[in-house]
């Protein structure tokens, strides 16, 4: 077999959907060492569910969150913490960490960009911006992911727009259209919070990121619409796969480009919206975790996909176990907590070349 580098300069395909060197990398994954690593990142996610519903502003003994859970209509204490105060908080977190990592890694592929996630593109702040003018209009929270469907799939309508194309420039103008479209959305809630002052204070505090005073009510409903995004999600799969090579490769596999396009975008942003409804605006999930499981599984969207709804859920419910616990009994917001270590893992990406 001739490798690619072995091939003469002219002879090589104008499209490079991976470089080479990626593409190495990918060789040497094999499929029994994907299902490893992915069968690692699964058995994270009980042992931090665990380690969350031990850990908080009161110790509660395994044996007593073990008991809680074996017999959940108990009575006593430990009943209460643990499955009345802590397991619904820890299922919304695995819900909205598993969501905003599908969501990263499927906006890195359809855009082609590293830099791309939720926040970024201006999606969680269209969804923000839709799900407090809701709350601030008294409408039931059952309406308001269907809202923040519609107010995060305008701005990433909008951002796409902008921010079309396969080459350097058009990454660059799809970043900048996120800030800007992200920053506009901001600068209306805070208009939205001038003109409600009876309920800024509510809408202030979902708007820093968090899943505090979330019960088994938003547990259900947050389910329901991530479990439409993510069957929507792996319906799309080999869309989502050819969309990393490009735009040209993909209509060589005879696919509409642009139909595959909205209907991935739209997917993103109703798995988006599912989560802002419940958590507010959480930052950069989106964008570290897909990163940091590519080298594991490789960038194929059957392997990332599960691979990031896993790592995601991992590390939302372990930075809320922080929140509430590092400056017990005050609660750090998640989306500040976040931002922390997210920030500077945007401009590291921002500095060195990705491969998706």
């Amino acid at each position: 077999m001739i490798r690619p580098s072995g091939l003469p300069q002219a002879a090589r395909s104008p499209v490079t959907p991976i470089r080479e060197p990626s593409v190495a990398r990918v060789r040497h994954l094999t499929r029994r060492m994907r299902t490893i690593h992915l069968a690692i990142v699964a058995g994270l996610v009980p042992v931090a569910c665990i380690v969350a519903l031990c850990i908080g502003s009161v110790h509660v003994p395994l044996t007593l969150v073990w008991g809680a859970l074996v017999h959940p209509h108990a009575t006593g204490s430990a009943q209460t913490i643990v499955v009345g105060l802590r397991l619904p908080r820890v299922l919304i977190a695995v819900c909205v960490g598993a969501g905003l990592g599908v969501a990263g890694a499927t906006l890195q592929a359809l855009f082609r960009n590293p830099l791309v996630d939720p926040f970024v593109t201006g999606v969680s702040a269209g969804a923000a911006l839709a799900a407090a003018a809701a709350m601030a209009a008294g409408i039931a929270f059952a309406m308001i992911p269907a809202l923040a469907f519609v107010g995060g799939l305008t701005c990433a309508i909008i951002v796409a727009a902008l921010g079309s194309g396969d080459s350097p420039a058009g990454n660059v103008r799809l970043v900048l259209a996120g800030v800007a479209i992200s920053a506009l959305a901001s600068a209306a809630v805070t208009l939205i919070l001038l003109q409600h002052a009876g309920a800024d204070q509510g809408i202030l505090a979902w708007l820093a990121g968090g899943i505090n005073g979330r019960g088994w009510n938003d547990v259900l409903l947050v389910s329901i619409y991530l479990a439409l995004g993510f069957g929507f999600a792996l319906a799309n799969v080999h869309a989502i796969n050819l969309l990393r090579l490009g735009e040209t490769a993909a209509r060589g596999f005879g696919m509409r480009v642009d139909a595959a396009r909205w209907r991935i975008l739209a997917i993103a942003s109703l798995i988006t919206a599912a989560c802002v409804c419940v958590s507010g605006v959480i930052g950069f999930v989106g964008l570290m975790v897909p990163h940091a499981m590519r080298p594991l599984v490789s960038g194929d969207a059957r392997w990332l996909l599960p691979a990031s709804a896993l790592a995601g859920a991992v590390v939302v419910v372990l930075a809320d176990m922080l929140a509430r616990t590092v400056l017990a009994p005050a609660e750090i917001p998640l989306g500040v907590l976040l931002a922390f270590v997210g920030v500077p893992f945007f401009l590291f990406l921002a500095r060195r070349p990705v491969e998706l």
